[in-house]
């Protein structure tokens, strides 16, 4: 529809962070089209290949008159009769600047101005995406410092294994969000280039100085060579690592939700005051924060097959990668951004349970020592290590079947050689957590 305008994203408001709302939109855009423009004018008129005049009266009207919603209503407008959306940016310009605009785009092809701003804006997404997940990190720090020493069940395949620390859970995420920032903040190196080679990477209308120069301004890297666009293996690392950031705040997420389950009940997310659960079960409490996390997590495994498919083009420029460049690159980062925060809050109020943490870690009877106990058996007694497994599974699986505590069981054995005083050592649950602080002591904690 003729000047109407569509927000440079596709993620629906629901999952939009302000930030991210306001870097996405279609003024936004032309915001960093035109800083590339006028970078690239600053330097040709340093060499006098356009007035410097001209770039002067166009960087002051820049200024005073930033470019808004309504000139982007302009540019929907033009392009809805030139089918191109430079032309029509370059075109709008002139009629808001004036005509020392005719000097924009000098020796310039469109992709040296969109693949260069969209550059600009997702440099910015990722800054912002990595303070999300360094407040994430925060609180996961904080938490595991709060639960360093609150005695939980490990958990293997569901089932209970050994104890452990509730405060674990969070140094162990924590010690992946510090691999996740390592993979963005490289991801966001690779993306900060300029290129400014024209048509088909030749600089035959524009020179390289043009390009070095807007770089070193910057701050970032000229692209040591390109056809007409810049390589989409850049952009596929951005969403390779959203998309592996995804699974870890998935991994949380998905840990939070088994601990709310009813018949688990160590943690749940906090419940704000006239949150409802169902609108049939008023009982209900459910984990939607962090399903929410989940579904999200899977959006960005899916940007990145996409981003994948978007690096092989046809010779030195397809734009097939540019209708789905419109959608998963506002999508991922939006999305990266909104999930993370969410997660953050749930975490940093998380509501724990750890009375029934313990009620749950002696709920077997005992069998979460069985480790301790066949090691005593073979290290203190001498049993041959089939013997000693023999006999405490066996005691174990009668646990399993009767209710009866495995200590209890142990002790009534006529077979077992362990005394009442190695048992209750082999039984003590301090054991199994006296290097805790060595594992805190890693992180400076």
């Amino acid at each position: 529809m003729v000047g109407r305008v569509v927000r440079w994203k596709t993620v629906i408001d629901r999952y939009l962070t302000p930030e991210m709302k306001a870097l996405w939109s279609e003024a936004s855009k032309y915001r960093a089209w035109l800083r590339v423009e006028l970078a690239a004018m600053q330097a040709q008129a340093r060499h006098g290949e356009v007035p410097q005049a001209a770039f002067e009266t166009l960087t002051a009207k820049s200024e005073a008159d930033p470019l808004d919603e309504a000139f982007a209503l302009k540019v929907a407008e033009i392009e809805a009769v030139t089918r191109h959306d430079i032309v029509a940016f370059t075109r709008a310009l002139t009629d808001r600047y004036g005509d020392e605009a005719r000097f924009i785009h000098h020796g310039l092809t469109s992709t040296d101005v969109v693949d260069t701003a969209q550059n600009l804006v997702l440099d910015e997404a990722l800054g912002v995406i990595i303070t999300d997940v360094e407040a994430l990190r925060e609180v996961c720090r904080m938490q595991a410092a709060a639960h360093k020493h609150t005695p939980t069940v490990g958990r293997t395949h569901g089932i209970h294994a050994e104890p452990m620390t509730f405060g674990l859970k969070f140094l162990n995420w924590m010690a992946t969000l510090d691999r996740d920032l390592e993979r963005l903040h490289a991801a966001r190196k690779r993306i900060q280039v300029v290129m400014l080679s024209g048509s088909v990477g030749t600089f035959a209308h524009v020179s390289p100085r043009i390009e070095e120069e807007v770089a070193q301004a910057w701050g970032w890297q000229a692209a040591p060579v390109t056809n007409q666009t810049l390589a989409r293996d850049r952009h596929a690392e951005i969403l390779s690592a959203l998309a592996i950031y995804g699974t870890t705040v998935e991994k949380i997420a998905v840990e939070i939700r088994h601990l709310q389950r009813s018949e688990v009940r160590e943690a749940m997310e906090p419940f704000g005051k006239g949150q409802t659960g169902s609108s049939s079960m008023p009982h209900k409490k459910n984990p939607i924060l962090t399903e929410n996390v989940t579904g999200l997590a899977r959006l960005l495994r899916g940007y990145l097959l996409t981003g994948l498919e978007n690096v092989p083009l046809w010779h030195e420029r397809d734009i097939s990668h540019s209708s789905a460049e419109r959608v998963i690159l506002p999508d991922a980062t939006a999305a990266t951004s909104y999930a993370t925060r969410r997660l953050t809050g749930v975490l940093r109020d998380l509501v724990v349970f750890p009375e029934r943490m313990l009620r749950n870690l002696n709920d077997l009877g005992g069998l979460v020592f069985s480790q301790r106990v066949l090691h005593a058996l073979i290290d203190e007694k001498g049993l041959l290590r089939e013997d000693a497994y023999t006999l405490v599974q066996r005691n174990a699986l009668r646990s399993w079947e009767t209710g009866e505590g495995l200590r209890d069981l142990l002790k009534a054995d006529p077979e077992n050689p362990l005394s009442d005083a190695e048992l209750d050592a082999a039984f003590d649950l301090q054991w199994y957590l006296r290097h805790v602080n060595d594992i805190y002591a890693r992180f400076g904690m």
